[in-house]
């Protein structure tokens, strides 16, 4: 359903993993897409998802006001994606990021005039939850909910697809690692998402006034123990490593260590409060609303996932079999 108005959606992280895949979804719908970056000059590659014209990478950096002012002028839809995983020790990044940052976009969103937001949030989002991540994520959908009464609120759990951050990172891990960690017993559960259908997911609420005020989970069609991850990493990279039990207090006291490297720009395996977040399951809650509703039909793992974790094959692409 195409929005009324200027047909122009102002998204803010369009560069990202989840954000080149919505900007994609929304140009197909024929909408111009004006896409928040905090250096246009690399984000030509954007141009090419559209028709000639139809994408456009322009200055905004959610933690600049006037920035984000100027990127949202004229929009009809206001998209935010903007996300971190990990912060610096004492940055408070993800206050500054997922919190004032969220606020600041849907502030100037209704300033501006626009008839929608959509907020990228996640499974886990919990005002109360020891992860610092998890708080500051429930905290932005209230700041976004106050500014802009009707906002939409998108939560996937874990994203998957070329590029992600998850399969690509324990994937790597296997092939330089002895042994993998098993962390907490490996029996937390996720509910591993297709990055294809997030994009939609957030293209159809965007696009369709119906889902205004609504809060979406987005997850796919298998729920899957963090042991079941690593064993379908090891099956298709064919890399079978020992999976090492480690409790969660001594993987927290290990992610505490590992967070250092944050202080010399290396971005960390797994962060003390990532380790936080593995102790509750990544699932959409019974009863949300969630793809189904929305008229999309959920993409397994397992059509995607040994597309591109065959890079980590010895032999890789050449390789018919992963060997171990």
């Amino acid at each position: 359903m195409m929005p009324s108005g200027s047909g122009l959606v102002t998204v803010f992280g369009g560069s990202g993993f989840v954000g080149t895949q919505v900007v994609r979804a929304l140009a197909r719908r024929g909408l111009r897409v004006r896409v928040a970056v905090r250096n246009p000059n690399l984000a030509h590659d954007l141009k090419p998802l559209g028709d000639v014209g139809q994408v456009m990478p322009v200055y905004g950096d959610i933690t600049d006001a006037g920035t984000v002012r100027n990127a949202v002028a004229g929009a009809d839809t206001v998209i935010n994606l903007v996300g971190i995983l990990y912060e610096r020790p004492g940055s408070k990044a993800f206050e500054r990021i997922h919190v004032e940052g969220a606020r600041t976009v849907a502030e100037a969103a209704k300033a501006a005039g626009a008839r929608r937001m959509v907020q990228m949030s996640a499974i886990g989002a919990d005002p109360n939850s020891e992860s610092a991540y998890a708080r500051s994520k429930a905290q932005g959908e209230t700041a976004v909910a106050e500014a802009f009464p009707g906002a939409v609120i998108v939560r996937p759990s874990i994203v998957f697809g070329p590029g992600d951050g998850f399969f690509n990172r324990f994937a790597a891990m296997s092939g330089i690692a002895p042994a993998l960690p098993l962390i907490g017993g490996g029996q937390t559960r996720f509910q591993p998402v297709f990055v294809g259908d997030v994009a939609e997911a957030v293209a159809r609420v965007a696009t369709d006034p119906a889902w205004a005020g609504q809060t979406v989970e987005l997850g796919g069609p298998t729920v899957v123990t963090f042991e079941e991850v690593l064993k379908m990493i090891a099956r298709e990279t064919g890399r079978h490593r020992l999976l090492l039990p480690l409790p969660f207090p001594v993987a927290r006291a290990i992610g505490s260590v590992a967070q250092l490297t944050t202080l010399v720009g290396i971005p960390p395996v797994l962060t003390r409060d990532q380790i936080l977040l593995m102790q509750t399951d990544n699932v959409v809650a019974e009863g949300a609303t969630g793809l189904g509703d929305l008229g999309i039909e959920p993409t397994g793992m397992a059509a995607v996932v040994p597309n591109y974790l065959w890079r980590y094959r010895r032999g890789g692409q050449f390789a018919e079999q992963p060997v171990g």
